[in-house]
């Protein structure tokens, strides 16, 4: 684990860090995350995911709507969303707000 990484939880507020964006990919027909000199492939649920990351709702907010969009365990949803995350912020591609 990166001693340097933050810690998250269900009350962090994070969006993505300046210079990352979320584009579409035409020629490999897929979603990407751009970052400097970097770049992430995302299936559906991840860009789900990076496009509620507004910096204003928290990661339990964020697990709440999607349980009752998708009909799913919160539990679930919310380790697989901090799971998610912790991978961004060990990219350098968020910031915390909270």
């Amino acid at each position: 684990m990166n001693a340097d990484a933050p810690v998250i939880s269900g009350s962090s507020v994070v969006k993505l860090a300046q210079g990352v964006r979320l584009r579409e990919d035409p020629v490999r027909g897929q979603t990407v995350l751009l970052a400097p000199e970097r770049a992430m492939a995302l299936d559906d649920i991840a860009v789900a995911i990076v496009e509620a990351l507004d910096g204003e709702r928290s990661l339990d907010q964020i697990a709440d709507d999607f349980a009752q969009k998708f009909e799913a365990p919160v539990a679930q949803i919310a380790e697989d969303v901090k799971a998610f995350v912790h991978e961004l912020a060990n990219r350098r591609m968020l910031e915390f707000i909270e």
